[in-house]
């Protein structure tokens, strides 16, 4: 087994580069600069090893992951360092202004003043605007880290991405995932094991797997849905099942935080209160109704990514039976599975559509994820999908 990073190190998983890279920088200042970007496919880590650069930053240890500074900065809480995590479908500008603002002062604590802004790829062309201002003058002793899935011009602009240190993460092997789950969560390791196999090494959903017995249900339906496609009325009840189960998970995310919240801003405006709070209480309409915007637009973000998720095991799905029609079902010729667990059912698959007809759905489902992306009706969506990938009679 490799050796584990160490102090504020130990969950980056699977990225022994990135990590020797990240402690060159803090242990000598000429490898240092004002703005980093990270990139990898979901679940590689990026805002993990955001969070721990930061750590190492304000440590006058360089991170032993023990003292004041390193504890409050992975959890979110030092006074230096700022993190921006979208609840909405996208990050406005007005939240970014705010962001710069304050990025602007001295350190009041640390060593500097960290910016860590997850999912960057999701600001707009206002936002990501003033992200540039800001890095072309950048103030001193201030440090930016961005997270986003990719250097794709859609993702970031090729103006952030040419003033920025690019940091590459990679998807952490299976073996990695799995021993992160035990040595931190406590998972069986035989449940481990197959949690990080079964999320491909997405670090996140590996633990979820492996900690929520729905979360497992879940899978189970989505990758039970290509070998029912046999009518066009199983297609449209399997889009019914995705998209209501998206919406379900949707609002258990959501109910205790919205409820917290709105109850929080009731409370500070004096919302059933008498005398000058009734008062008050009326001037904070607009408030309020900001705030139902907002929780409106976490709503559906949650939905849209958990049906990204189902989309993306059932097209890991079908690129398994592709590679299993290739090779003629000979499975000692298949370099890897991303659902080894329904190896079964892939080899039944490829046997009906073959490796035209999975090169065709795997289309399909791509093209589902481009439509929701570019905010086309779910439920249009992942029936038109449904239909295209229906079994051949």
């Amino acid at each position: 087994m490799t050796e584990l990073p160490d102090g504020v190190w130990t969950d980056v998983v699977g990225q022994p580069v990135v990590v020797a890279e990240l402690k060159q920088a803090v242990a000598h200042p000429a490898s240092m600069t004002h703005a980093w970007l990270f990139t990898g496919p979901p679940g590689s880590g990026r805002s993990v090893a955001a969070r721990a650069f930061a750590a190492a930053l304000q440590c006058p240890a360089g991170g032993d992951g023990t003292c004041h500074a390193c504890t409050t900065a992975l959890r979110g809480t030092h006074a230096d360092v700022r993190v921006v995590v979208p609840e909405g479908l996208s990050i406005g500008v007005a939240e970014v202004r705010e962001l710069v603002r304050m990025a602007g002062r001295a350190p009041s604590q640390g060593r500097f003043q960290v910016v860590i802004v997850e999912d960057a790829d999701r600001m707009t062309e206002q936002a990501s605007n003033t992200v540039l201002k800001m890095l072309e003058e950048p103030p001193p002793r201030t440090v930016f880290l961005l997270c986003a899935p990719s250097l794709h011009p859609d993702d970031v602009p090729v103006t952030i991405r040419s003033r920025c240190r690019v940091v590459p993460l990679r998807t952490p092997p299976a073996e990695a995932v799995a021993e992160v789950l035990v040595r931190r969560d406590g998972v069986d390791p035989t449940l481990a094991a197959w949690s990080a196999a079964a999320a491909g090494g997405h670090v996140g959903r590996a633990r979820r797997l492996a900690r929520d017995e729905d979360a497992r249900a879940s899978r189970k339906a989505v990758l039970d849905v290509p070998l029912a496609l046999v009518s066009l009325a199983a297609c449209l009840q399997a889009a019914d099942h995705l998209v209501a189960a998206a919406k379900d998970e949707s609002d258990r995310t959501t109910a205790a935080t919205d409820g917290a919240e709105t109850e929080a801003v009731k409370a500070s405006l004096g919302v059933g209160a008498r005398g000058p709070g009734v008062a008050a209480a009326s001037r904070g309409a607009g408030q309020l109704k900001e705030l139902e915007k907002r929780q409106k637009s976490r709503a559906t973000r949650v939905g849209r990514d958990s049906l990204d998720r189902a989309l993306v095991d059932l097209a890991a799905f079908y690129r398994d039976a592709l590679l299993i029609a290739a090779v003629r079902g000979q499975m000692d010729r298949v370099p890897h599975l991303n659902h080894p667990d329904r190896q079964a059912d892939a080899l039944e698959l490829a046997r009906k559509i073959g490796t035209e007809g999975a090169l065709r759905r795997i289309d399909s489902v791509l093209a589902a994820r481009t439509a929701l992306e570019q905010a086309v009706k779910p439920q249009i969506a992942i029936e038109a999908m449904c239909v295209a990938l229906r079994l051949p009679a």
